[in-house]
């Protein structure tokens, strides 16, 4: 059975970024894990809705919790010049930077893959990885089901931004 938007409270747009109303002229914080999964899984069906894939047919919606609770969504995006799209996941991310938001709780993936879990690329796992690794990654499928992991699960020894700042062996005398 597919997730539907009724299964889920509908969200209200404040700031670019979408609140789930508790009650009239309200919000609050999803505090539930449940909820907020169910919401992050809603979300991210209704961004794939938006997808701009005339090439591939291969739509991806993304829903990004912040630790305080807003929701940013994105989806993909191609490009005639193949290597110009970008995915829905860096979509989301990127525009929770773009308002001030740089810790992540969860982010949410669909796509219409029927029978497996949508699973980011490479260039997301690493876009992901800039901004933690302890935070969840909820990979859907379009009946609603879905698995948990961590972005360090998704990109195990990864690098990241503290690895710049160890020491090196020798320094470049090119001025680095």
């Amino acid at each position: 059975m597919a997730l539907t938007p009724e299964d889920v409270p509908v969200a209200t747009v404040t700031d670019g970024s979408r609140v789930v109303p508790l009650e009239s002229g309200s919000t609050h914080s999803l505090t539930s894990e449940k909820d907020m999964i169910k919401t992050l899984l809603h979300e991210c069906l209704q961004a794939k809705e938006f997808a701009y894939c005339p090439y591939s047919k291969f739509r991806v919606g993304a829903a990004l919790m912040t630790n305080e609770g807003n929701i940013f969504v994105g989806c993909n995006v191609e490009n005639a010049c193949y290597n110009l799209g970008v995915c829905a996941e860096r979509t989301a991310i990127q525009k929770a930077i773009s308002e001030g938001h740089m810790n992540f709780r969860a982010i949410a993936i669909a796509s219409d893959l029927e029978d497996q879990f949508i699973s980011p690329c490479g260039a997301c796992r690493q876009v992901m990885r800039e901004f933690g690794t302890e935070w969840d990654v909820f990979l859907s499928r379009p009946d609603g089901s879905y698995l948990k992991m961590t972005v360090d699960e998704l990109l195990p020894m990864s690098f990241g931004p503290d690895d710049l700042r160890k020491k090196k062996v020798f320094r470049v005398h090119n001025g680095c």
